[in-house]
């Protein structure tokens, strides 16, 4: 039986975790379609460059990355002291470069005097963004969204493009880290970036 993500993702345990997300059915990546000879290779840096944008929005570290052929690897860091540390707009301009926020974040941003009323509202509004932009659900939301419109506009398509969810594993510690990283980079052809934890 499937598992709740909240239930799978405890930052009070681990700050560390392992997140794949694999397409579907015969979808490429990256890499060459060896039945149609069509190049993907092109699609890795699609995943290289959302990922090291993300990670300039998100209280999130990137630790290590590998793009295969139809599925994609990434080992993160999740830095909640970084996320709590900012101000309230840093957090609504952080997440208004990912979407367009509401009517009341706009005018905050703008400098414009909000009502009591809309001053609850704002406040409730910032903690939620607060939460997002260091979970991971949001970022790998963010991350296979963006891959999965560009391949399906690329292949002149509609419908999913990954699997489902991405999985995710905790690494509860810096040596269980340095086993996953070790354990991707022997599994693939392909380039494994690694960052310093």
């Amino acid at each position: 039986m499937t598992q709740k993500r909240e239930s799978l993702v405890c930052l009070s345990d681990t700050p560390y975790y392992h997140c794949v997300s694999r397409c579907v059915r015969r979808s490429f990546l990256c890499g060459v379609d060896s039945y149609s000879g069509q190049s993907f290779e092109h699609r890795r840096a699609w995943v290289e460059e959302r990922l090291l944008y993300l990670s300039s929005v998100y209280a999130i570290d990137i630790c290590a990355y590998a793009v295969m052929s139809n599925h994609v690897h990434v080992v993160v860091h999740v830095d909640v002291d970084k996320a709590q540390g900012w101000s309230d707009k840093q957090v609504i301009s952080l997440w208004h470069t990912l979407y367009k926020g509401t009517l009341i974040t706009q005018k905050r941003m703008r400098d414009e005097t909000l009502s009591p009323g809309e001053e609850v509202t704002l406040q409730d509004t910032i903690k939620a963004y607060r939460s997002r932009l260091h979970d991971i659900s949001w970022f790998m939301r963010n991350l296979n969204e963006f891959i999965a419109r560009e391949a399906n506009k690329e292949d002149g398509c509609t419908g999913r493009f990954w699997e489902g969810r991405f999985k995710s594993q905790a690494l509860l510690d810096e040596s269980a880290v340095l086993a996953c990283i070790k354990s991707i980079y022997r599994d693939t052809h392909y380039k494994l970036t690694i960052y310093p934890l």
